[in-house]
Parts: structure tokens; C-alpha cells; sequence
């Protein structure tokens, strides 16, 4: 996709469709857009709109992965100096908020740029 305000309003609903007819819960399924559409906020603040992203969504061994590649691979996501509670900041809560939703998510270079992934735990799956 490339990413924009009308791409980034699909996405969101295309990634919330998938994560629940793979049998997730809609609270695992809103994670995942919240955190699929942080990931491709992040690439359009880092590469500019219109950006080519691509965003991949599937489960695996009980979890629900949330992945966004970009073509940017020297800039890293980094924390800004604020603290997440910080009610004076406009931006900078992205990767806290992954933090939150997504412990321990990666990011991985590749030929063409960077790929982010998250994994969010599914109970659903868990219990089947």
C-alpha cells in the first residue's frame, strides 16, 4: 500500500477483518490495528507520505503477528526524551504503546529497507 490518509483508514479495517476471521477475539483485532496503523504512522513521519509500506497480518502457534516493512533501513524507531505521560508532547507515544501492546517486538533489517514486528498474544487460540 502506499501510505496515506484514505490507505491507512483501509488498512486499519482490512487488518481488523483478518485478525477476527482467523478466529481472534475483536479486542486481540483492535490491538492489532492499533498497532498495525502506529507502525505505518511511524514509516509516513520517518519517509514522508505516499511512502510504500507493506503490512502483513497472520497467526502462528497462538499468537496473532503483526508485521510492517518500509523502505527506510538506517533509521531505526527510537524513543524521543519525553516520558510516555507526558501531557505537554504531540507525538513520541508510539513506541511506548507498542511496548504496552506488544512486549519484545523487533525490528529486522532487509535488502530493501526494515521490517517491524509484533506479536500479540491470542487467548483464543490458547484455549483451542
Amino acid at each position: 500500500m502506499s501510505a496515506s490518509a484514505e490507505y491507512l483508514k483501509e488498512m486499519r479495517a482490512v487488518v481488523f477483518k483478518t485478525v477476527c476471521g482467523c478466529g481472534a477475539g475483536e479486542e486481540v483485532a483492535e490491538t492489532a490495528r492499533l498497532v498495525a496503523g502506529e507502525l505505518v504512522g511511524n514509516a509516513v513521519r520517518l519517509c514522508g507520505p505516499w511512502t510504500p509500506v507493506v503490512v502483513q497480518v497472520f497467526h502462528m502457534l497462538g499468537r496473532v503477528v503483526v508485521q510492517v516493512h518500509d523502505p527506510e533501513p538506517a533509521e531505526m524507531p527510537a524513543r524521543g526524551p519525553q516520558s510516555p505521560d507526558n501531557t505537554d508532547a504531540e507525538t513520541g507515544r508510539g513506541l511506548w504503546i507498542l511496548d504496552a501492546l506488544a512486549p519484545g517486538w523487533s525490528v529486522q533489517p532487509t535488502p530493501v529497507g526494515k521490517q517491524v514486528t509484533c506479536t500479540l498474544l491470542c487467548p483464543e487460540f490458547a484455549a483451542a
